[in-house]
């Protein structure tokens, strides 16, 4: 193994893994599933979706998107209180991601209510869900034919259909329940589990980690986002097992209260520990500075950019890239475009 600085970008190559898109044969489609939650998941389907069906630049694609089920805040909160049900709102952004963009029905499910006694706060999409939950009498389902009729380039399926809760155990001993406490809170997360512990993914889940050629974790809250995915059972054993290539996508900043002062390794660290072993082949990194004015904006919140410990993957035994990712507006996002690309065609 070694690493080769070139060009302000560090290459680490490793052992071969998974057949890499530009090597495969003619024809050959490369099946990818992609885990997370939150705004971070749907950034990565947008750049990815361009690549899905054979209008794409490389041969077809398929994509899978499995969703975190957790969210208790917000329009999602309400919904799942109200009518007990799991969370529609990062299901939603990974369909309106997958969708074309000009779409009306992509701009309706995104269109949320200003006002109105009852509406005010909640998506047109995280309603149509609902909606269709209680016609179907099943979420999955409900996904499944939203996802029709927003003709969606991949699939998505919930990471289970179990109506399951965030538990965390702080360094201090103390224990969070709820997605909106934790993230509230106060204090490193020393561990999250699952409220049931056992819940059941999808069998259409577990089979497309099975038949995948790329499996890519992020970018998203750590512990929220990311990690519960791996929570359910046989999950991450799914994934340790399949020969798919797997990819960390590191987050660009740390987030207040969840992942404070993490590094890119101990973000690593943090994902093996609850998967019960090594399950990261390769970790993408940013390697463009926040500006000046964004990252003060971010550390009077208690954020930061997360550090790029070189030598601390070194020792795990990971691959890494480090690129230019970065995009700024009010806030640091990965370049879906680059991000999609990279992933592509530089992931062996």
């Amino acid at each position: 193994m070694h690493s080769q600085q070139t060009g302000g970008k560090t290459d680490r190559t490793g052992p071969p893994k998974a057949l890499a898109p530009m090597d495969r044969g003619k024809g050959r489609t490369l099946r990818i599933v992609a885990l997370g939650g939150g705004t971070g998941l749907a950034t990565l389907l947008t750049g990815l979706k361009k690549y899905v069906g054979p209008q794409g630049p490389l041969e077809p694609e398929e994509l899978t998107a499995l969703v975190t089920v957790t969210d208790d805040g917000g329009s999602s909160g309400r919904l799942r209180r109200d009518f007990r049900m799991l969370p529609p709102g990062d299901i939603r952004n990974c369909m309106v991601a997958l969708s074309e963009d000009a779409a009306l029905l992509a701009r309706l499910f995104r269109y949320r209510f200003a006002s109105g006694r009852g509406l005010k706060g909640h998506s047109f999409g995280n309603l149509f869900l609902t909606a269709l939950t209680h016609v179907t009498g099943d979420f999955a389902e409900a996904v499944k034919l939203s996802s029709e009729v927003l003709a969606i380039r991949g699939q998505i399926f919930p990471s289970t259909t179990q109506n399951v809760t965030l538990r965390a155990t702080l360094e201090d001993g103390r224990r969070v329940d709820g997605e909106t406490r934790i993230t509230a809170s106060k204090g490193r997360i020393r561990r999250i589990e699952l409220v049931p512990p056992n819940a059941r993914p999808l069998p259409e889940a577990l089979r497309a980690v099975e038949e995948a050629d790329l499996i890519t974790i992020g970018p998203g809250s750590l512990f929220t986002s990311m990690i519960p995915n791996l929570l359910v059972r046989g999950m991450a054993k799914k994934i340790r097992q399949s020969k798919a290539t797997k990819v960390f996508i590191c987050n660009l900043m740390t987030q207040p209260h969840e992942s404070i002062g993490l590094t890119a390794a101990q973000h690593v660290e943090a994902i093996h520990d609850h998967a019960g072993g090594k399950l990261i082949n390769w970790v993408v990194l940013n390697g463009k500075a926040v500006s000046p004015a964004l990252l003060e904006k971010y550390r009077r919140q208690g954020a930061d950019q997360v550090r790029n410990d070189l030598e601390a993957l070194d020792r795990l035994g990971v691959g890494y890239i480090v690129e230019d990712l970065l995009v700024e507006d009010r806030v640091a996002r990965h370049d879906p475009d680059k991000l999609a690309q990279l992933l592509l065609l530089r992931i062996p």
